[in-house]
């Protein structure tokens, strides 16, 4: 349980440490704009991923790399937080006890049993929470920039089914990028270029993928070893799609030059993914809408009476037409189409999977109002082509948002007054 606690951490980055005496006297190792990053802060830092790196197994890379490493990502990390609070975002108390506690589910524990395994194994849990807090308000931040800026078209999503085969299921990867300017430096490029193919040469003769991408990659799961997990391959860069198609288990790609700089990929593993139906559900349906004017208890007692005068033997749909305040469906009789399970809400959802088809409920109370539902049935519809241009949009997006986050990145870094005193 302990080991799984621990592997949670690392998957979160998470920088919080084994409790430990504190130095009377401390420094500063960075300045990033208007924030200090502290000698402590580092050490601090330093030493949990250190644990995790030797947790997986793999070498912790010379100290100078790993201090060089873990300071880049906490002035990166800072400069996420300051644009956060620029713009209002913050994390609430409830919103991270929810994650923390989803963490806690997640390894068949309730918060309080997770706090006490993690402060059992030497960690400090308010460090924890505050770190916890900090990089869910740096992914916030980092989704918020790329999808207030991600516009997808229809024209794209027909040029995208047009030149892609949607059912290429997912690969896990992992992942080195030696980074280049954004400037046109072709010495800096040539350097970059070379410490690339002299990676490759040094996986090629059988030195450890994850030990090299945590000493020398720059992307932002280095210190994982340069694992990205499982991705689909219709949302990957078309760079890195189109390799990683003709790859087999186990191969190490050449360096792919793209405008963030020169990528090494290795792929870990594939799956399939040819989701093509989706069972569908029709129903007849009566509301009596709650509001200011029509209490939840008059909205009782209205869908009573409407309940009432069914069982006496008046057809439901008529009464749907003439009672029914979901303005949608009245007009057709309280007919409401074929639709997905959850679509009107799990209470929705609950109350239909009780029924058998031609079974009517009782009444039933949402936020809405008042329901009776009657169920017409079900099947198993195909919805190739939703789910296709459905796909395609999840995989522009995703590939949108992704360029658009390393590009964020690349330039509030450039904009940050950073000054390194290390």
């Amino acid at each position: 349980m302990r080991k799984n606690m621990k592997y949670i951490m690392m998957l979160l980055m998470l920088s919080t440490t084994p409790i430990m005496a504190q130095e009377l006297l401390d420094e500063i190792v960075a300045v990033v704009d208007e924030t200090v990053i502290m000698k402590s802060e580092l050490e601090r830092s330093v030493s949990s991923i250190k644990q995790q790196i030797e947790s997986t197994g793999n070498q912790v890379p010379p100290a100078d790399v790993l201090n060089r490493q873990v300071l880049e990502r906490m002035i990166v990390q800072q400069i996420q937080i300051d644009r956060a609070e620029q713009v209002g975002i913050r994390i609430s108390d409830g919103e991270l006890d929810a994650a923390l506690s989803n963490i806690a589910q997640q390894n068949g524990l309730t918060l309080s049993q997770m706090q006490q395994t993690i402060e059992k194994d030497g960690f400090d849990f308010a460090e924890f929470r505050r770190d916890m807090r900090r990089d869910m308000q740096a992914e916030r931040v980092r989704y918020a920039y790329a999808n207030s800026n991600v516009k997808i078209s229809d024209h794209e999503i027909d040029l995208f089914l047009a030149d892609n085969e949607l059912d290429q299921g997912e690969v896990e990867l992992q992942h080195i990028l030696i980074a280049t300017s954004s400037e046109n430096d072709a010495a800096a490029t040539e350097a970059a270029s070379k410490e690339a193919e002299e990676l490759y040469d040094r996986i090629q003769a059988g030195e450890n993928f994850a030990v090299l991408a945590t000493q020398f990659s720059d992307g932002q799961k280095a210190l994982e070893g340069g694992r990205l997990g499982w991705r689909p391959v219709n949302q990957l860069p078309p760079l890195f799609a189109d390799q990683v198609n003709t790859m087999a288990e186990g191969e190490v790609t050449h360096p792919i030059r793209s405008p963030s700089g020169f990528h090494i990929l290795k792929l870990l593993g594939k799956k399939s993914n040819t989701i093509k139906t989706q069972d569908q559900y029709n129903m007849l349906h009566i509301m009596v809408e709650t509001n200011q004017v029509v209490s939840p208890k008059d909205g009782m007692s209205i869908i009573n009476n409407l309940y009432d005068k069914i069982l006496a033997g008046e057809d439901f749909s008529k009464i749907a037409e003439e009672h029914s305040d979901d303005h949608s469906s009245a007009p057709l009789g309280g007919d409401m189409g074929w639709f997905e399970i959850n679509k009107f809400g799990p209470r929705m959802a609950d109350v239909l999977k009780s029924l058998e088809v031609g079974d009517m409920s009782s009444p039933f109370q949402t936020e809405a109002g008042w329901h009776i539902i009657k169920f017409l049935g079900k099947k198993e519809a195909d919805v190739t082509e939703e789910f296709k241009r459905t796909q395609a949009s999840n995989a522009i997006r995703e590939r949108k948002v992704q360029e658009l986050i390393e590009s964020w990145i690349r330039e509030i870094r450039g904009e940050a007054y950073v000054d390194i005193r290390i």
